[in-house]
């Protein structure tokens, strides 16, 4: 069979690609498609869906790719820190922004996709076949749930670029190459789109099967990502928009999505955080909804636990401002924690004052490997990380592109702070006000995580219940926030180190400022240490004594700067800065939204169209 290819100067050819592995998320090639022989079963329709998999749920991604990945990708947040300038937002309009492929490269300082519209295409030509060639092929059940399928795939995809971009072209239906007037049409404004997606969202959550086979997408993994979407798109409304009447709206299907996931009683909290990440296999773990498993055999293997394995670098590192968000084990913030030593960042310290996710996060040493010499371990498992501190004969499995522990794609614990973050914010907008059992349902829930006997052993326990009689005294909140929302963004923080999170969440709470270190001076700092003994390698020789001269610094309590001067190392202790740290350059409110590339305004232009540009680029 010859392909059958649609070409578009949007979406260009439309590629049939799919990657190949035994799992969900790596499926079996499709070399070529013919309508009228393509569309005849529910297998055949079941293989047009496959691509979709590694492209919105990549995982841990594979080999050396780094695009939506963890300690990889996602770095470009107010939690992590690097040597020197710290990374800057885009600042001018790029020559070009669009791409027609199927493996096209995300934006890493929006967390994003590029302007590339060939998932949306791929989901109206699914509709449309589905359409015209199956309803005498496939029952009433299953072609509910392949529109269901296709519906929820093009509202994610359109989530995402709405996120990227703002005001996007909404592309209600597949199209001839030859209608120049839906080809080259100009951006919908965003409420329209997230209109449609949210519809298409419902209809989704309304028919897809509950159970279509392990690891296919069914009804909770729809109503993971639809909490996760439209908590987003609410929150966005609220705080960008001023608008309440929408804000509502999406956050209330946030809320009916979660509801769905939790009603279920398939999924629960409970294993151990590391084991969420340095698992072969997460196919017992009850707290994933939808996870990629990895397999040397298979040769689908990855990079994330290799830099997470104490040995390699972390350029981008967590820093003081990350430190300081964790709550103690008493439910308290440092300041006024009654725990002993909980006013001390000496990582010993942090480590059994914190909430327990801290220790499951961070190695329990400093690593001059690290930037801000806190280092993440939270991808790996605990022997790897044991072993890659060594530096000594490394397995494969943590080392290179062979890793395979699992990645938790969608989880039970994002849910249930999707959920209780959009019923506080739906509680604001005259909804009904947050109850403890709706604390005690999602943020105790996720607190009462069994701990594992090597945290355990270091003396680590379980943070104490929130209540709402006795919220957290901050004296950091931000006093537009209500408490209780400050609390709950804190747990996010907490929970998603490193993760998808961080970035889309301070834009959509238009928060952006926190980017800033001259506002968040915490975010140029690494952890509290005493370098002479526990970084010694910066002074073990005449050469390094040298090197360092004039570079090494501390910041101690009282905000005094000490640098190394050659021969002043026992007084080298205090807040790490890391080496030739410097703010980034100053940005605008115009960062929250991507500017698209000349190349597609002149393209439109040519054609006799118009494509507007971002606003305030």
């Amino acid at each position: 069979m010859k392909t059958k290819i649609i070409n578009t100067s949007i979406f260009a050819i439309l590629l049939f690609y799919l990657s190949s592995c035994n799992n969900m998320l790596d499926r079996t090639p499709l070399t070529t498609i013919v309508d009228n022989d393509f569309w005849v079963s529910e297998s055949n329709v079941r293989l047009f869906a496959n691509e979709n998999y590694t492209y919105f749920f990549p995982g841990y991604n594979s080999a050396f790719a780094v695009d939506y990945t963890p300690v990889r990708g996602y770095t470009f947040s107010d939690d992590f820190t690097n040597t020197g300038k710290q990374s800057l937002f885009e600042t001018t309009v790029p020559t070009g922004r669009g791409s027609s492929s199927a493996t096209a490269a995300w934006l890493s300082e929006y967390q994003g996709p590029t302007w590339n519209f060939y998932y949306v295409r791929k989901a109206n030509l699914m509709l449309d076949r589905i359409d015209k060639y199956m309803k005498n092929v496939l029952t009433s059940e299953q072609y509910k749930h392949w529109t269901g399928v296709a519906k929820f795939f093009k509202a994610l995809e359109y989530s995402r670029l709405v996120a990227t971009f703002g005001d996007v072209p909404y592309f209600s239906k597949d199209f001839s190459n030859m209608d120049a007037t839906e080809m080259y049409k100009d951006r919908t404004p965003r409420a329209e789109v997230i209109d449609s997606v949210y519809s298409n969202f419902l209809y989704a959550l309304n028919n897809v099967k509950v159970d279509d086979g392990a690891q296919n997408v069914n009804k909770y993994v729809v109503a993971g990502f639809i909490s996760r979407w439209m908590l987003f798109e609410g929150t966005w409304q609220k705080y960008h928009k001023n608008d309440a009447t929408r804000a509502k709206k999406y956050l209330e299907l946030a809320v009916q999505a979660a509801d769905v996931v939790i009603a279920s009683g398939k999924y629960a909290v409970n294993s151990d955080f590391r084991s969420l990440f340095g698992s072969d296999n997460l196919a017992a773990n009850k707290e994933c909804i939808l996870y990629r498993n990895y397999s040397a055999a298979q040769t689908v293997t990855h990079a994330i636990a290799s830099y997470s394995n104490c040995n390699e670098s972390q350029s981008s590192a967590p820093n003081l401002a990350l430190i300081k968000s964790f709550i103690c084990t008493d439910g308290k913030v440092w300041q006024n924690s009654t725990v002993l030593k909980a006013d001390s960042f000496n990582l010993a310290n942090l480590i059994k004052t914190r909430d327990p996710r801290f220790e499951a996060t961070f190695w329990n040493q400093p690593r001059i490997q690290s930037s801000t010499l806190l280092y993440a371990c939270k991808f790996i498992d605990r022997d790897g990380a044991k072993i890659g501190a060594t530096g000594i004969n490394i397995p494969a499995k943590y080392s290179s592109s062979t890793n395979t522990n699992a990645y938790p794609v969608m989880r039970y614990s994002e849910v249930l702070l999707n959920w209780i973050e959009a019923k506080a914010e739906i509680s604001t907008l005259g909804g009904v006000a947050i109850v403890q059992t709706d604390i005690d349902k999602s943020v105790n829930a996720i607190r009462n995580r069994p701990l594992d006997a090597e945290a355990i052993t270091k003396g680590v326990q379980k943070t104490t219940h929130l209540l709402l009689t006795a919220l957290p005294v901050d004296p950091s909140r931000d006093s537009d926030v209500p408490e209780l929302i400050w609390e709950i963004r804190r747990e996010r923080r907490m929970e998603f180190v490193f993760e998808h999170s961080r970035l889309l969440d301070i834009k959509r709470w238009k928060k952006i400022k926190y980017m800033d270190g001259a506002q968040n001076s915490d975010m140029l700092l690494g952890i509290w240490v005493n370098i002479e003994k526990e970084v010694p390698s910066y002074f073990k020789d005449a050469a390094s004594k040298t090197a360092n001269t004039g570079k090494l610094k501390v910041k101690k309590g009282d905000g005094t700067i000490i640098t190394y001067d050659g021969t002043n190392q026992s007084a080298m202790i205090g807040f790490y800065i890391p080496l030739s740290v410097a703010n980034r350059d100053a940005y605008t409110n115009r960062v929250y939204l991507a500017p698209i590339g000349i190349d597609q305004i002149n393209l439109y232009a040519g054609n006799g169209y118009t494509l507007t540009q971002t606003p305030l680029w």
